[in-house]
């Protein structure tokens, strides 16, 4: 009997033992978690104001609270995890966007149908180009303008293909002009304004009226409004029409970027696009292009990674200034991100 109540009173004793012990397991948990929550709610503020970010209401605030704690997450746990990748991922004015609701309202790549041209389009003339730079940026050739902002619309098309055609111009004539998106927008009715459309297609509808004004005369508005006949009438570049890259070519990419930028497609649909900060992206795409964006030059990082240089057009304030970089030369059908899988440019004779 004695033995009995001896045991029963060891057990009491390693019962409270494990009570306290849960007890401080417990507390030293909540003490870690909510200096995180802490933090996490403080960026999100610091965030808040630096985008000039508000909300309807408080519940919207919780929602998009969540939205952002995960992105935060993402991108953290990511860059631990990713120490020795080429690129970054950082907290952006997308961070309170889910991954779905970023791709509607930023990536425009809608191919659709493609009518026959109106006129014969010129067969690849860089076909036979042999040597090419070991690197190029058309930026410092006075090429490029300043890096532009779509907003939430999708008009990239309208951006890559404007891009190039302000290079071209660029390149014959020695003048950078910056020229109309929303033009492209209100008038070109083989497109879908801002839920998409298809630089070919683009590419046509500006040979057909006789060239392009520029921004200033019709600036953009980030929506699809009425055709401006009078102000697209202002012609400011003309282009006589355009060639297409052979696809899934790498090598036929760099020989057209090696002569002026190339408007192209891109899988634009992952976090890692999202969040793109800095550094060479290797991966986090597939190749269902869903974005068009402008290559403007290429080169090779002191760790003998080949890139392409891409302008983007999402705003100064993503990636590296408005750019990013994609590996270039993978062993990948499409090329990294199906860069290679649709490739044109316009042509122009001066």
């Amino acid at each position: 009997m004695q033995l009995i109540m001896a045991l029963t009173s060891s057990w009491k004793l390693i019962l409270a033992a494990t009570v306290v012990m849960l007890g401080m397991w417990t507390s030293q948990s909540t003490a870690r978690t909510l200096p995180n929550a802490s933090m996490v709610l403080e960026k999100h503020e610091n965030w808040m104001a630096q985008f000039g970010r508000a909300y309807k209401d408080d519940a919207e605030k919780a929602m998009r609270f969540k939205i952002f704690k995960e992105n935060v997450e993402y991108i953290e746990s990511f860059n631990e995890a990713g120490a020795k990748l080429p690129y970054k991922l950082a907290i952006n004015k997308f961070a309170d966007l889910t991954n779905e609701e970023f791709k509607t309202s930023r990536n425009g790549f809608k191919m659709g149908s493609h009518p026959k041209p109106s006129y014969k389009v010129s067969s690849f003339k860089y076909a036979n180009v042999i040597a090419v730079p070991a690197s190029m940026d058309w930026r410092m050739k006075g090429a490029v303008t300043a890096v532009k902002n779509q907003g939430q619309c999708g008009t990239c098309w309208a951006f890559s293909v404007v891009a190039t055609i302000e290079a071209i111009n660029q390149i014959k004539t020695g003048q950078l002009l910056s020229l109309s998106e929303q033009q492209l927008v209100d008038c070109d009715d083989k497109e879908h304004g801002c839920e998409g459309g298809f630089k070919n297609n683009a590419f046509e509808f500006i040979v057909q009226n006789g060239g392009i004004t520029t921004e200033t005369n019709y600036p953009y508005v980030r929506f699809k409004g009425i055709c401006d006949t009078m102000k697209a009438s202002e012609v400011a570049v003309q282009i006589t029409g355009y060639e297409v890259v052979p696809a899934n070519n790498e090598t036929a990419l760099l020989q057209a970027v090696a002569n002026q930028p190339v408007s192209v497609s891109i899988d634009s649909s992952s976090l890692d696009s999202q969040f793109y900060s800095s550094g060479v992206l290797t991966g986090g795409c597939g190749t269902n292009v869903d974005h068009e964006v402008a290559v403007v030059g290429y080169g090779t990082t002191t760790d003998g990674i080949k890139y392409w240089l891409v302008k983007n057009s999402w705003g100064q304030n993503w990636g590296e200034d408005g750019y990013f970089r994609i590996q270039r030369d993978v062993p990948q059908i499409g090329g990294l991100c199906g860069i290679a899988t649709t490739a044109s440019y316009p042509t122009m004779i001066i």
